[in-house]
């Protein structure tokens, strides 16, 4: 039995479009897209919804994200040929996706028996208390990237809290970060009119944002979009979470030891062809064994394999299209120019592009500090390369981390994890690993970035009750107050 049916899926008014198979071209499935209209049908349907939702007994709810969960695992094998066909994602990177889905839903699940909230003290005679209460309808705007996990962690903690969704998926992953969902909890039992899948573009964003019924937006995506969202919601008084674009810094110090740490490397850079907000954009390496490294990174990533993931056995797939193509390829021409040295890659085929070194990112001629002469190393590629930097000394290694703007993860590699804690207190990430690469991530941890990586809001665990539901101040008197008139 099939999970997904083109029939099941909403009629929409935004015109036709193609699900398309990066690594070929091929269409896989027919789609329409989103109009504004739909979304304000849509957003009226969820608040008609949601009321009756948010009554149910918190262990209906919960029921339902717990056979959420076992459905994305007993469909793991449609789902991931959607992930890796769809989103260009290697079989690993798509049973990742899969496996953390999953956990998602049950780690949502458990929210619904999570205390509601507190007794407080009052000087007067009453009792006076908090209580957690629904925010209504949520609107979710997802990425590309990761699609299942960067939609899902958002749509099931909501729905699990007694709130309605309308998730607007990237029109390029609309079947595996939207469609997937609701087949999956529909089959769960998720009662009609709470989850909304509308792909669509920028004015279908727009007026979800806009939407008077829609009161929290989460938003997933790149800095100068989540500046427009952002911007938007505070127009309409509603709370936006953003959780945006990363140049993340993966120090290593001079005690590192380089057989344990070129694996980390390089997944740090290169996972799912560098396409994700917390990949290492810039190596910062100690001096002492800086060629050593730039040299052994080179190695590893000529020796990765890239072709179609869903015919052959790769390392790295296609980059998601021509558009993200030609900045990747910009960014390392550009840089190359300025007099960096491109120590492997540099070169694709189609959508194909090789894991990519850049050497020397750091020309003297730019003055010290500078990011411009290197725009691979300045700015968010979000493709498969990997800038090395030189530092001589830990406040040097500090000061290179927070010239950046960004402020996602951090990753450090040392005998010393004493040192490295102390060295991550000098610079500010919503994200820290120590003997590990940036990229990681489970539902249990509150995830989330700082500066133009994020507005401080976080979700996962105990975050999602912050961030999907509002707080109520209740007071009760035996009778009534008296007051001086």
């Amino acid at each position: 039995m099939t999970l997904l049916d083109p029939k099941d899926w909403r009629s929409l008014h935004g015109g036709p479009a193609e699900a398309v198979e990066p690594a070929t071209g091929e269409g896989l499935a027919t789609l329409t897209l989103a109009a504004p209209a739909d979304v304000a049908t849509a957003a009226a349907e969820a608040a008609a919804a949601q009321r009756d939702w948010a009554r149910r007994p918190y262990p209906e709810r919960a029921a339902v994200l717990r056979r959420a969960g076992d459905l994305v695992h007993q469909h793991a094998a449609e789902i991931g040929e959607w992930l890796v066909r769809e989103a260009g994602s290697i079989r690993g990177k798509a049973e990742f996706e899969i496996r953390t889905a999953a956990e998602e839903c049950y780690e949502a699940a458990a929210l619904a028996h999570r205390p509601l909230g507190q007794v407080l003290p009052s000087g007067a005679p009453r009792l006076s208390y908090t209580t957690r209460v629904p925010a209504g309808v949520v609107g979710v705007i997802a990425p590309f990237n990761v699609p299942l996990v960067l939609a899902v962690r958002s749509v099931a903690p909501a729905l699990a809290l007694g709130n309605a969704v309308v998730l607007k998926p990237d029109p390029r992953t609309a079947v595996c970060g939207g469609h997937v969902l609701a087949a999956v909890f529909a089959e769960a039992g998720l009662p009609a009119g709470l989850l909304h899948v509308l792909p669509g573009g920028a004015d279908a964003g727009r007026a979800l944002v806009e939407d008077p019924r829609v009161r929290v937006v989460s938003f997933t995506g790149s800095t100068a979009a989540g500046r427009s969202v952002g911007a938007l919601a505070a127009q309409h008084l509603k709370r936006a979470h953003l959780e945006l674009g990363g140049n993340s810094a993966f120090l290593v110090l001079e005690d590192a030891d380089l057989d344990a740490a070129m694996s980390t490397a390089a997944w740090a850079s290169f996972f799912h062809q560098g396409q994700v907000c917390m990949t290492a954009g810039r190596h910062l390496v100690h001096a002492s064994l800086y060629e050593e490294y730039v040299a052994r990174l080179a190695a590893k990533a000529d020796a990765l394999a890239v072709g179609d993931p869903f015919r052959e056995q790769v390392h790295l797939g296609p980059v998601i299209d021509r558009g993200q193509l030609g900045k990747i390829d910009a960014l390392v021409r550009e840089s190359a120019a300025a007099g960096v040295r491109i120590a492997a890659g540099g070169t694709h085929r189609e959508l194909f592009y090789r894991p990519t070194v850049l050497a020397d990112a750091d020309p003297d001629a730019t003055g010290p500090g500078s990011v411009g002469a290197c725009p691979a190393y300045g700015r968010e590629v979000f493709g498969p390369v990997a800038p090395v930097r030189a530092f001589r000394t830990a406040d040097e290694a500090v000061a290179l981390a927070n010239e950046s703007s960004y402020g996602l993860a951090l990753g450090i590699v040392t005998r010393d994890a004493a040192r490295a804690l102390e060295l991550a207190e000098r610079i500010p990430t919503g994200l820290l690993h120590v003997n590990d690469q940036t990229v990681n991530d489970e539902p249990v941890a509150a995830f989330g970035g700082l500066a133009d990586s994020g507005t401080g809001s976080r979700f996962g665990g105990e975050a999602n009750l912050d961030a999907f539901t509002e707080t109520r101040w209740t007071t009760v008197r035996a009778t009534p107050a008296a007051y001086p008139f």
